[in-house]
């Protein structure tokens, strides 16, 4: 079954359990929308998403405090007879001895956050999204250079891992050698981690695995990185045409979404390392509005402008009265 299980969100997000009889290890998440329930409250089921994180508010709270015992009774077990898969109290608030039992009756968790209700909902959203993110495994190697994200690809035994590892030693941090997992955040944001029993660890061929925290540091390695930027890596064809300009972007695609791409050829003497940086950096540019190959192409206007300005003026015959 696929979604994130419940008792990894009490952990990540600091929830208090309140109902502890209640088996949570078997319970999962599915959906990364959560619901406030003031109508189903009163009574009102229709078109409720009972599979949903229910939220109850300072309002929704207070509403059922004006309520008589039994009618409170009856309007949270109608609630939490629905099938729900967790009740989160926030703003402080405190669930009742009978909101407990009337809980632990139907085996729906109640969690507490001492978090503002609007503060807690934005948190979850934000953590949901990405734990349920669509996602895929790809062969590559993911490396944060100055803080952008560059998804080295290319066949196998090409040097991704060496130019990574070289990348490591000038500073910059790994983030997944050999699998990258990418998870589609939101319609422009790719995220990238490394799956759990390949996290730190580079495979080098003739030397074998090695542990980059264990040998460089903690400052080394990073769990998630967005991806900014593609290399990929290639042989050397003499015959094939590269970009020498780079006026037009190339991108290559991910779940929909578009990331810059550049095709980069491998020959012997290149440095990789010092290429990825300046690549990243170049990058970091372009979004900062600076595009060195436009510059270079205005230059060049501006020169040959210049010249045709002269050619017209010298050719000019000036007649004086």
């Amino acid at each position: 079954m696929k979604g994130v299980q419940l008792s990894k969100m009490v952990q990540e997000l600091n929830l208090h359990n309140k109902t502890p009889d209640v088996d949570i290890s078997k319970k999962r998440i599915t959906l990364p929308d959560i619901n406030r329930p003031a109508l189903q409250l009163t009574g009102y089921l229709e078109h409720f998403e009972n599979e949903r994180v229910q939220i109850i508010g300072y309002v929704e709270y207070t509403y059922l405090l004006h309520l008589s015992r039994e009618k409170k009774m009856e309007a949270f077990e109608r609630f939490v007879a629905s099938k729900i898969p967790c009740v989160i109290f926030s703003t402080k608030t405190e669930p009742d001895e009978d909101m407990i039992n009337l809980a632990i009756k139907y085996d729906v968790p109640i969690f507490v956050t001492d978090q503002t209700t609007s503060t807690f909902m934005a948190e979850i959203i934000r953590w949901l999204n990405v734990e349920l993110a669509p996602c895929i495994s790809i062969h590559g190697v993911l490396v944060d250079v100055y803080g952008e994200g560059v998804l080295i690809m290319g066949e196998s035994g090409i040097g991704k891992s060496e130019a990574a590892l070289e990348l490591i030693k000038r500073g910059h941090r790994l983030v997944s050698d050999d699998v990258v997992e990418i998870r589609r955040v939101s319609d422009a944001t790719l995220v990238g981690s490394a799956p759990d029993i390949t996290r730190h660890f580079i495979e080098l061929r003739g030397i074998g695995i090695i542990d980059v925290k264990t040998l460089f540091g903690v400052e080394s390695v990073k769990d998630t990185q967005s991806i900014d930027l593609v290399i990929k890596l290639e042989e050397w064809d003499k015959d094939k045409e590269y970009d020498r300009l780079g006026l037009e972007e190339e991108y290559t695609e991910f779940l929909g979404n578009r990331v810059v791409c550049h095709s980069l050829p491998i020959r012997p003497g290149r440095n990789l390392a010092v290429i990825v940086e300046s690549a990243a950096v170049n990058h970091r540019q372009k979004k900062m509005g600076y595009n060195a190959a436009q510059e270079l192409y205005r230059r060049v206007q501006e020169n040959m402008s210049k010249r045709e300005k002269r050619k017209m003026n010298n050719g000019k015959v000036v007649f004086w009265n």
